[in-house]
């Protein structure tokens, strides 16, 4: 929209949820710290059932493909974001996470409703083999409860990113934002983050080198355990979707990939 003082923004306008009180939070917070987002201007705000805010509306740039170092620029700039994004303490609450991270729901049977559709996936047999991933993945996550969380993204796909050649210019999607240990947050990002440059998700040797180039990015190397939680948390991702394609009679995880993922998992 175009203001009358001539400024153009961007109001969105979804269903309400608490939680996009803190995502606001997270959002102003990562753009007064100099974080490539929009700025949040107002909101959220009720409006008709709904819930509504605005933000600057910052055009350009190009989604970065997957080639050369595109793996180490993705996993550098979310290092960045959890670095300069505030403590989980600071902000209203995030809960609870979107599905597809929300592997520790408290809804009955293992997955919960999906957000974008009116379907209960626990009572749909086909792919029944993707429920068992999704108790091992459960349980494997459950014993990183423990662990701090840290604030991140949550849907780290190619689509929400924007890049002027290898310098990062906006960074979208922010009701996607996530609290939750930071292994968990690398394991969502590194089976996702080829969405939208790509059709399809991360292959099991991209996800290992996005695990990697956090590190490094980082100086941070990880325990064995927070290696496998991370993968496990890949995994949930990418079996939920799995999960939810194979409503509309698509395959979107291979058994084969699948048992690979849950090796490396501890799962």
């Amino acid at each position: 929209m175009r203001l009358s003082d001539g400024r153009e923004v961007v109001v969105k306008v979804r269903p309400a949820a608490d939680r996009l009180a803190g995502c606001a939070d997270v959002q102003r917070a990562l753009w007064e710290a100099g974080f490539p987002c929009p700025r949040p201007l107002a909101g959220p705000v009720p409006l008709g059932g709904y819930a509504a805010s605005a933000e600057s509306f910052r055009p350009g740039g190009e989604v970065l493909g997957v080639a050369g170092k595109a793996v180490e620029r993705y996993a550098e700039l979310l290092v960045l974001l959890v670095r300069l994004a505030p403590s989980p303490r600071t902000i209203r609450s995030l809960a609870p996470n979107p599905p597809w991270v929300a592997w520790d729901h408290e809804h009955g049977g293992v997955w919960p409703p999906p957000d974008d559709r009116d379907a209960d996936l626990n009572a749909h047999s086909g792919a029944a083999w993707l429920d068992e991933i999704g108790h091992r993945v459960t349980r494997r996550l459950r014993q990183m409860r423990g662990e701090a969380h840290v604030v991140g993204h949550g849907d780290w796909e190619a689509q929400n990113l924007r890049w002027r050649g290898q310098q990062p210019w906006a960074v979208h999607d922010w009701d996607s934002a996530v609290s939750a240990p930071e292994p968990v947050i690398v394991g969502l990002a590194a089976s996702v983050w080829p969405c939208g440059a790509e059709q399809r998700a991360a292959s099991v040797p991209e996800s290992e080198a996005f695990i990697e180039a956090y590190q490094h990015a980082a100086r941070r190397p990880w325990s064995a355990d927070q290696i496998q939680a991370s993968w496990a948390a890949g995994l949930w991702v990418y079996a939920f979707n799995a999960k939810k394609a194979s409503l509309d009679g698509v395959s979107w995880l291979e058994p084969g990939e699948a048992t690979e993922r849950l090796r490396r998992a501890g799962a």
